[in-house]
């Protein structure tokens, strides 16, 4: 295992145009369980998560409800919190991207990126998808529809372009030099290919609609929710200022460890137009992105328009939340799609939890009062110096770390 002294992990921050559900639980779950043990294990933590408030959906969302979009976002925020509270995520910074913090770092970083002449500005035509907030080419398209299955438009407008281009052998060289970049290594392959495939420049403004950051000495243009949204990470570390104690320790630190825990869906703005941006803005990477996949219910896609989108506060509620928190993590290895079945949650809970652990814990309560008057003995921590006291504990903790740092948090129960 890498040796580090700080740890900064972050989920995505959630888009709001609805509630939030069982996949918006699961990232934050691997984080807050991840960001927990590193703190046992005697780390500094920094773990974020957040609301992404701007963009074309929230401006529609909020209209269709008659609202502004700042009234929406504030409402459907909050939901976010909630879940949090209810879930026992102990994240240490909420993000929200409409927040002043948060505008300050979209421009400077915009700016970084205009001062190396990184950005220019042109016109854009092509297949948009509003839900993905993603531009496709047509090659890229399914029976009419965007690879997510999301309906798709064609727009022409002008637009300032990010030089992707540019940065295509960088990033190859980026993934060859760290192996580890993007995990798992079937994601990495994915990516791998795409960008082997041929880089476009990227259209980073929009022109029609106005819910958003405005671009920098032109305001007819908003800056693209990716830019937008994925700034998140810098902002909570206290960007602009590249001097700040989190910024160094977090960030452009070699005793640091920072990954950003995403689903499959927003792999390619993560792990291809994430670090290009930084590359090109000469700011450090993230150390790691650790993408999970999806959530099926009784192995159907999950979807609105098929009434089966899954409540974690509701099924918390109806089974209980350590419950719930431990059948995510067991049921779904590590970057594959996890399958909710009300039917085999039941099943864990009762074998494992009950049975097994339940067991384990009450035999191990019955010795310490059988043995030690019920108080829990103060560890003598010399035992962990040096290499001849307990070798088979430290091997067993060391494959722990190593379980918690890859997420395999699947193998921590056998």
């Amino acid at each position: 295992m890498e040796q580090f002294e700080n740890f900064y992990i972050t989920t995505p921050v959630y888009y709001v145009n609805d509630k939030p559900h069982i996949g918006h639980a699961y990232t934050s779950l691997l984080c807050d369980v991840v960001a927990r043990f590193m703190k046992l294990a005697g780390k500094n933590v920094k773990f974020t998560t957040g609301t992404d408030e701007h963009g074309q959906k929230i401006e529609k969302a909020a209209k269709a409800k008659e609202m502004q979009p700042k009234e929406f976002t504030d409402e459907v925020s909050v939901s976010f919190k909630e879940l949090a509270k209810f879930m026992n995520f102990q994240y240490d910074d909420f993000i929200r991207t409409t927040e002043e913090r948060h505008k300050k770092a979209v421009i400077a970083l915009w700016n970084r990126l205009e001062e190396r002449g990184q950005i220019y500005l042109d016109s854009y035509s092509g297949w948009y998808s509003v839900r993905d907030e993603a531009f496709y080419q047509e090659s890229e398209l399914i029976d009419g529809k965007a690879p997510t299955g999301a309906e798709v438009e064609w727009v022409k407008e002008e637009s300032y372009f990010f030089r992707l281009s540019n940065w295509q052998d960088k990033l190859l060289e980026l993934y060859k030099g760290q192996p580890n970049f993007i995990f798992p290594e079937s994601r990495k392959n994915e990516v791998v290919s795409f960008v082997k495939s041929g880089l476009t420049d990227l259209s980073i403004s929009r022109t029609s609609f106005n819910w958003g950051i405005e671009v920098p000495g032109n305001d007819k243009h908003i800056i693209y929710v990716w830019i937008d949204a994925l700034t998140n990470y810098l902002t909570s570390i206290g960007f602009p200022s590249t001097e700040g104690e989190e910024y160094k320790k977090f960030w452009a630190n070699d005793s640091s460890f920072n990954v950003h825990v995403i689903g499959k869906d927003i792999l390619r703005f993560h792990a291809v137009y994430w670090p290009a941006i930084l590359l090109a803005a000469d700011l450090p990477l993230p150390k790691q992105i650790a993408v999970h996949g999806w959530w099926l219910n009784e192995g159907e896609k999950i979807s609105k328009s098929l009434g089966n989108v899954i409540d974690p506060i509701g099924l918390a509620q109806e089974f209980g939340i350590d419950q719930l928190r431990y059948f995510l993590l067991r049921e779904a290895s590590f970057g594959q799609d996890g399958n909710f079945s009300k039917k085999n949650m039941i099943s864990r809970i009762n074998s494992e939890l009950a049975n097994n652990i339940g067991n384990l814990v009450q035999r191990t309560i019955s010795f310490l009062h059988k043995q030690c008057f019920g108080i829990v003995p103060i560890v003598d921590k010399n035992l962990f110096q040096g290499d001849e006291n307990l070798p088979n504990c430290k091997a067993i903790l060391g494959q722990v770390m190593d379980h918690y740092q890859s997420m395999n948090l699947t193998r921590l129960y056998f």
